[in-house]
């Protein structure tokens, strides 16, 4: 499997100082982290690592290039359950990741609904949230589709932490071919699914990893929150069973690219290190 490393590795630093950072710790592979429309203060100066969805595709294949790293993703994780709104990210900042990962010679596009924040969103029957989740990746997955961009969908939200929400999403979008599975061991954990599941379930649609461990102290949050930014141990010392499902995918021949979402260097270094020992 390909390794590499989520860029928010430093904090209040340069998306090219990430690449550097990534580089510096022994990796070759990045994804594309965190993006916005338009300009950014914080871009602008040098404190945050955010990428403009509309960069010129140029000057982000430098920064790569300069830093010897190769994109395996552009991450595109939207709020698909509040009413849509300029303020929040939806179809239209999907739709620009796909169309930059396309001019980037980048696969994959990885997304999820994330959790409602409105009183509107709360109050979605599983019905709807399927509803208005399909609706607002219909257009991305056609854009998707003409591009030959891989759109993944990842677990971050009450429905893509189960197999069975999941499986209602990628049933109701279709174009398999198209639309796939982005695991993430740490988030389905969280939610109150299992990642090992899910490998058994979607075998091969799964075509990109976030790997994150998760301590004891978070068994009282299961089943209630979604989603967690990264994870602040090394793979192997927190309960996920991260080795069960590395040797799971293993055996389904899974080659594809992975991401570490882990803070500190040594915590990082020290997953990687292990997955390449479980791994055959």
């Amino acid at each position: 499997m390909i390794i590499g490393c989520f860029a928010l590795v430093e904090p209040f630093t340069s998306l090219e100082r990430q690449f550097h950072a990534i580089k510096e710790m022994g990796f070759d592979y990045a994804d594309l982290t965190d993006s916005h429309n338009g300009g950014s203060l914080g871009v602008e100066y040098g404190f945050t690592a955010s990428l403009s969805l509309d960069s010129h595709p140029g000057k982000v294949r430098k920064m790569a290039e300069d830093a010897g790293i190769t994109l395996t993703s552009v991450c595109a994780h939207a709020n698909l359950l509040d009413p849509t709104s300029p303020d929040r990210y939806g179809t239209v900042e999907i739709i620009k990741a796909i169309r930059l990962a396309h001019h980037l010679g980048i696969k994959q596009v990885i997304t999820t609904e994330g959790d409602a924040k409105t009183d509107f969103g709360h109050s979605l029957n599983q019905e709807q949230q399927l509803f208005s989740i399909a609706e607002k990746l219909h257009e991305p997955v056609r854009w998707a589709a003409e591009l030959g961009i891989e759109l993944l969908i990842e677990p971050h939200g009450e429905l893509t932490d189960s197999v069975e929400g999941m499986q209602s999403i990628l049933d109701a979008l279709g174009h398999e071919e198209t639309v796939g599975v982005n695991l993430d061991t740490g988030n389905s954990w969280l939610g109150g699914g299992d990642p090992l599941e899910f490998v058994h379930k979607f075998g091969k649609r799964i075509k990109h990893v976030h790997w994150k461990d998760m301590g004891e102290e978070w068994l009282p949050k299961r089943g209630t929150m979604y989603g967690c930014g990264m994870g602040l141990i090394p793979l192997g010392d927190g309960i996920v069973g991260i080795q069960s499902i590395v040797e799971a995918l293993d055996a389904i021949g899974y080659d594809g690219p992975t991401t570490l979402e882990i803070a500190g260097v040594d915590a990082v270094q020290t997953s990687a290190k292990r997955l390449r020992e479980w791994s055959a």
